[in-house]
């Protein structure tokens, strides 16, 4: 059975472990000074504006400053006279000294300050807020099939104001409309009194404040499937019972237990020693091999090696097994520790590539149940694998570490023999610049022993080369490898002050790093909106059947109010007389509707890209995505992808695309009948033509035949004919005949009939009339 386990008899220290069995799966830590700023709400100034990179740096009142790109600048800030053409200059858009209310995206991190946006997001138990955001909505990914319908049918009787945007939580399955209007309506006055506490007093100052992580914990881990909630403080659980009642959980209420054992409650499930795990660099595995786990600067690396594993027949099998132990235990630790950005997992070389799908198919279905949105790819060539997730918050080790006073984070310290050589020849270094008197090295007590003893020489050597200059080697037992300090004093600045009172002498210019600056607790920041009551609304309803019975009759009842739509055989009659009669029917549909499931449209196209790129819709982490959403949750419950420009741009496309929609469409509407009217005459014209032409191949049909039998008879080659003694001598009415000698001819030829009109060749050459037709014998 899952349980959520809750310890809080440290109040320096308050931690929430998701337990199945006695296997942690999820942690969460908090204490005070150490608080979660991801999700608060400031009001601050822009101090400066960089158009090279298109954003501007806000005074929100932490010690560094805010970073705002433009796309996370909503229209509001925008000038009222602003016109954009193409894309917009971040100096048209802000001024210097101007005030906004902002959100911290992104906490910071080593040297880089936080990340801001302008879209506010206010996350509640089944709904996420986006008051100046109407582009933004929609419903989890996760949701699918009938619930998915019910939702939907839910939302969009909502009463949700204009230029807002909406988001439905897993946790809004099953949920009436009247509970999710609850939520909704919490949402809506608390935007309202963040608003007034912005307007109380000028920039900076924090308005709002995430809410501590019991909160925390029961809004974004609480499931159906968790049986138990047990708690060791009784304080802690009645603060955790008016939790869950102002969420609108009451069916958690009963679940909530006060744990009164003698063993400690974590001790008692058997988890302190795995909670002890994901503070180490190396983590076991059950086989016997190992991860070791290293944060850096740029990204995280993880490395797996086999060590005592024997477990497998040959090496390959061995490397197999392991690298699937470690992608379970890898998926485990990344929640535990909330690591974030770029991973690379070095796994063990595995030479049949079904064996490295194998893996990477084993590491997806690990992640599966991780709330932060997570891109794994393939395995290279070189066996490593990219893998990003996202930041939720500031990981274990940041929020529970500082960095070391002595190694400034490398890990290693340079040795005694390496650091007092160089020192030796810095001190060397500094006794050649002019006008210099001394040189002080004040040094730890190995290295100063060192120096004096075993390079008393070089020492010696210095000062003789460089006449008049002393070479002063302090001990200093209150510094350690690898600090120094060398100081250069020229003539006329000496000071008649013993040796081993140098160190204080120079204290401030040595600078040597505190102990206590890393220990000291920041004061907790106090938000203007301290406390916020309950609006006077209906408490949330159970969602039982009545409540649903409720919801279907007020739906029924907006049903009735609105005219009756024409069935679908209607609607085809209609098509088919506005077809021949020309006469325009309006029709009655909703616009809501038509958006809804146009937006729903468009997510089932981006929902195959779910996990590989994870597959890159996961597009932008968007600004859409804010904290505070639930484990596993879509892209539309999650605020920032880092492709977010992109995914804006393509929003931005999609509205403009509607509207024109929209304009063509009642375009289209007003000019329906003209363009039946030119398509008719069109048609007519057509038709008229063809038959036109079609007559006219008729008539020319006979012709052309004719013409064709003469071009085929002047082609066909003509017989030569023979030599003929006798010559004759045609005339219009008679034939005159003079034989000298006989006349042969083979056979006697036909003659066509004169009378009946022959169309004449090209040239024309004679016409001969024979009215009597002579054969001549042999």
């Amino acid at each position: 059975m899952k349980r959520m386990l809750i310890n809080a008899t440290q109040q320096e220290e308050l931690r929430v472990a998701l337990v199945d069995g006695q296997r942690l799966y999820d942690l969460d830590i908090e204490s005070p000074g150490h608080e979660q700023k991801k999700a608060n709400i400031y009001k601050g100034k822009i101090t400066r504006i960089e158009p090279s990179l298109e954003a501007a740096f806000v005074d929100y009142g932490a010690e560094r400053h805010g970073f705002l790109p433009l796309k996370e600048i909503a229209r509001e800030y925008f000038p009222a006279n602003y016109s954009a053409h193409g894309r917009p200059n971040i100096k048209d858009v802000l001024r210097e000294g101007q005030e906004v209310i902002v959100q911290i995206d992104k906490e910071e991190r080593g040297n880089k300050g936080a990340a801001l946006t302008t879209f506010i997001s206010l996350a509640g138990s089944y709904l996420v807020l986006m008051p100046n955001n109407p582009r933004a909505g929609g419903i989890s990914r996760r949701i699918e099939g009938d619930d998915r319908t019910e939702l939907k049918e839910a939302l969009a009787s909502l009463e949700l104001p204009e230029g807002m945007g909406l988001i439905v939580r897993t946790a809004g399955v099953g949920k009436s409309a009247e509970a999710l209007q609850w939520d909704l309506s919490f949402r809506l006055k608390h935007w309202e009194a963040i608003q007034k506490a912005a307007e109380s007093r000028p920039a900076p100052f924090l308005i709002h404040q995430e809410s501590n992580v019991i909160v925390r914990a029961f809004r974004d881990y609480l499931r159906q499937d968790i049986g138990e909630i047990l708690i060791d403080n009784p304080k802690v659980m009645e603060m955790a019972r008016q939790h869950i009642a102002a969420l609108g959980r009451p069916d958690f209420s009963s679940k909530i237990k006060l744990y009164t054992g003698e063993i400690p409650l974590f001790s008692h499930y058997q988890i302190e020693s795995q909670i002890e795990s994901a503070f180490q660099r190396e983590v076991r595995l059950p086989s016997g091999g190992s991860i070791v786990i290293d944060s850096t600067e740029a990204l995280t690396a993880i490395d797996i090696n086999s060590a005592r594993a024997t477990r497998g027949g040959d090496i390959e099998e061995t490397a197999f097994n392991t690298n699937l132990e470690a992608a379970d235990e890898i998926a485990r630790q990344l929640r535990l520790r909330d690591l974030g950005g770029l991973i690379v997992i070095d796994f063990i070389d595995m030479t049949p590539v079904r064996h490295q799908r194998a893996v990477e198919n084993r590491l997806r279905e690990a992640v599966r149940q991780d709330r932060a949105r997570i891109q794994i790819s393939h395995i290279s060539r070189f066996g490593l694998l990219e893998m990003s997730r996202q930041r939720l918050s500031p990981s274990l080790g940041e929020s529970s570490h500082h960095v070391c006073p002595r190694c400034s984070g490398t890990g290693t310290v340079r040795d005694n023999e390496s650091l007092s050589l160089s020192i030796l020849r810095l001190i060397e270094e500094e006794a050649l610049k002019e006008n210099t008197q001394e040189v002080h090295a004040i040094v730890p007590v190995p290295i100063a022993s060192y120096l004096l003893n075993e390079k008393r020489t070089a020492v010696n050597a210095i000062e003789t080369r460089q006449d008049g200059v002393r070479c002063v080697i302090v001990p200093n037992d209150q510094m350690e490898t690898p600090h120094y300090s060398v100081l250069r004093v020229r003539k006329g600045e000496e000071t008649p002050t013993l040796s081993y009172m140098l160190p204080k002498l120079h204290e401030e210019a040595m600078a040597l790093p505190s102990e206590e600056e890393y220990a000291e607790r920041k004061r907790p920041e106090q938000p203007a909106l301290a406390t916020f009551a309950m609006p006077d609304v209906p408490p949330a309803p159970t969602p039982v059947e009545p409540a649903v019975s409720v919801a279907t009759a007020k739906k029924d009842n907006v049903a009735a109010t609105q005219p009756a739509q024409p069935g679908l055989f209607s609607r085809f009659l209609n098509a088919l007389k506005q077809l021949f009669s020309g006469e325009e029917t309006k029709t009655v549909e909703t616009a809501a509707p038509k958006a809804e499931e146009k937006a729903e449209r468009q997510q089932d196209r981006r929902k195959p890209r779910q996990n590989n790129r994870r597959d890159r819709n996961e597009r932008r982490d968007t600004r859409d995505n804010r904290a505070g959403r639930d484990g596993g949750e879509s892209r539309d419950d999650n605020r920032r992808n880092r492709r977010q420009a992109q995914q804006q741009n393509a929003e931005a496309r999609d509205t403009r695309q509607q509207e024109t929609a929209e304009k063509v469409k009642t375009g289209d509407e007003q000019q329906q009948t003209p363009r039946r009217e030119r398509s008719r005459r069109r048609n007519d014209d057509k038709r008229q033509a063809q038959q036109e032409v079609k007559a006219l191949n008729r008539e020319e049909q006979p012709v052309q035949e004719t013409e064709q039998e003469e071009r085929v008879q002047q082609v066909q080659p003509r017989r030569k004919q023979r030599q003929l003694n006798q010559k004759v001598r045609f005339t219009n009415s008679a034939v005159v005949e003079t034989v000298d000698t006989p006349v042969v001819v083979d056979e006697p030829r036909p003659v066509e009939n004169v009378e009946q009109p022959v169309p004449a060749p090209r040239t024309e050459l004679a016409k001969v009339d024979l009215p009597v037709v002579a054969d001549i014998a042999p």
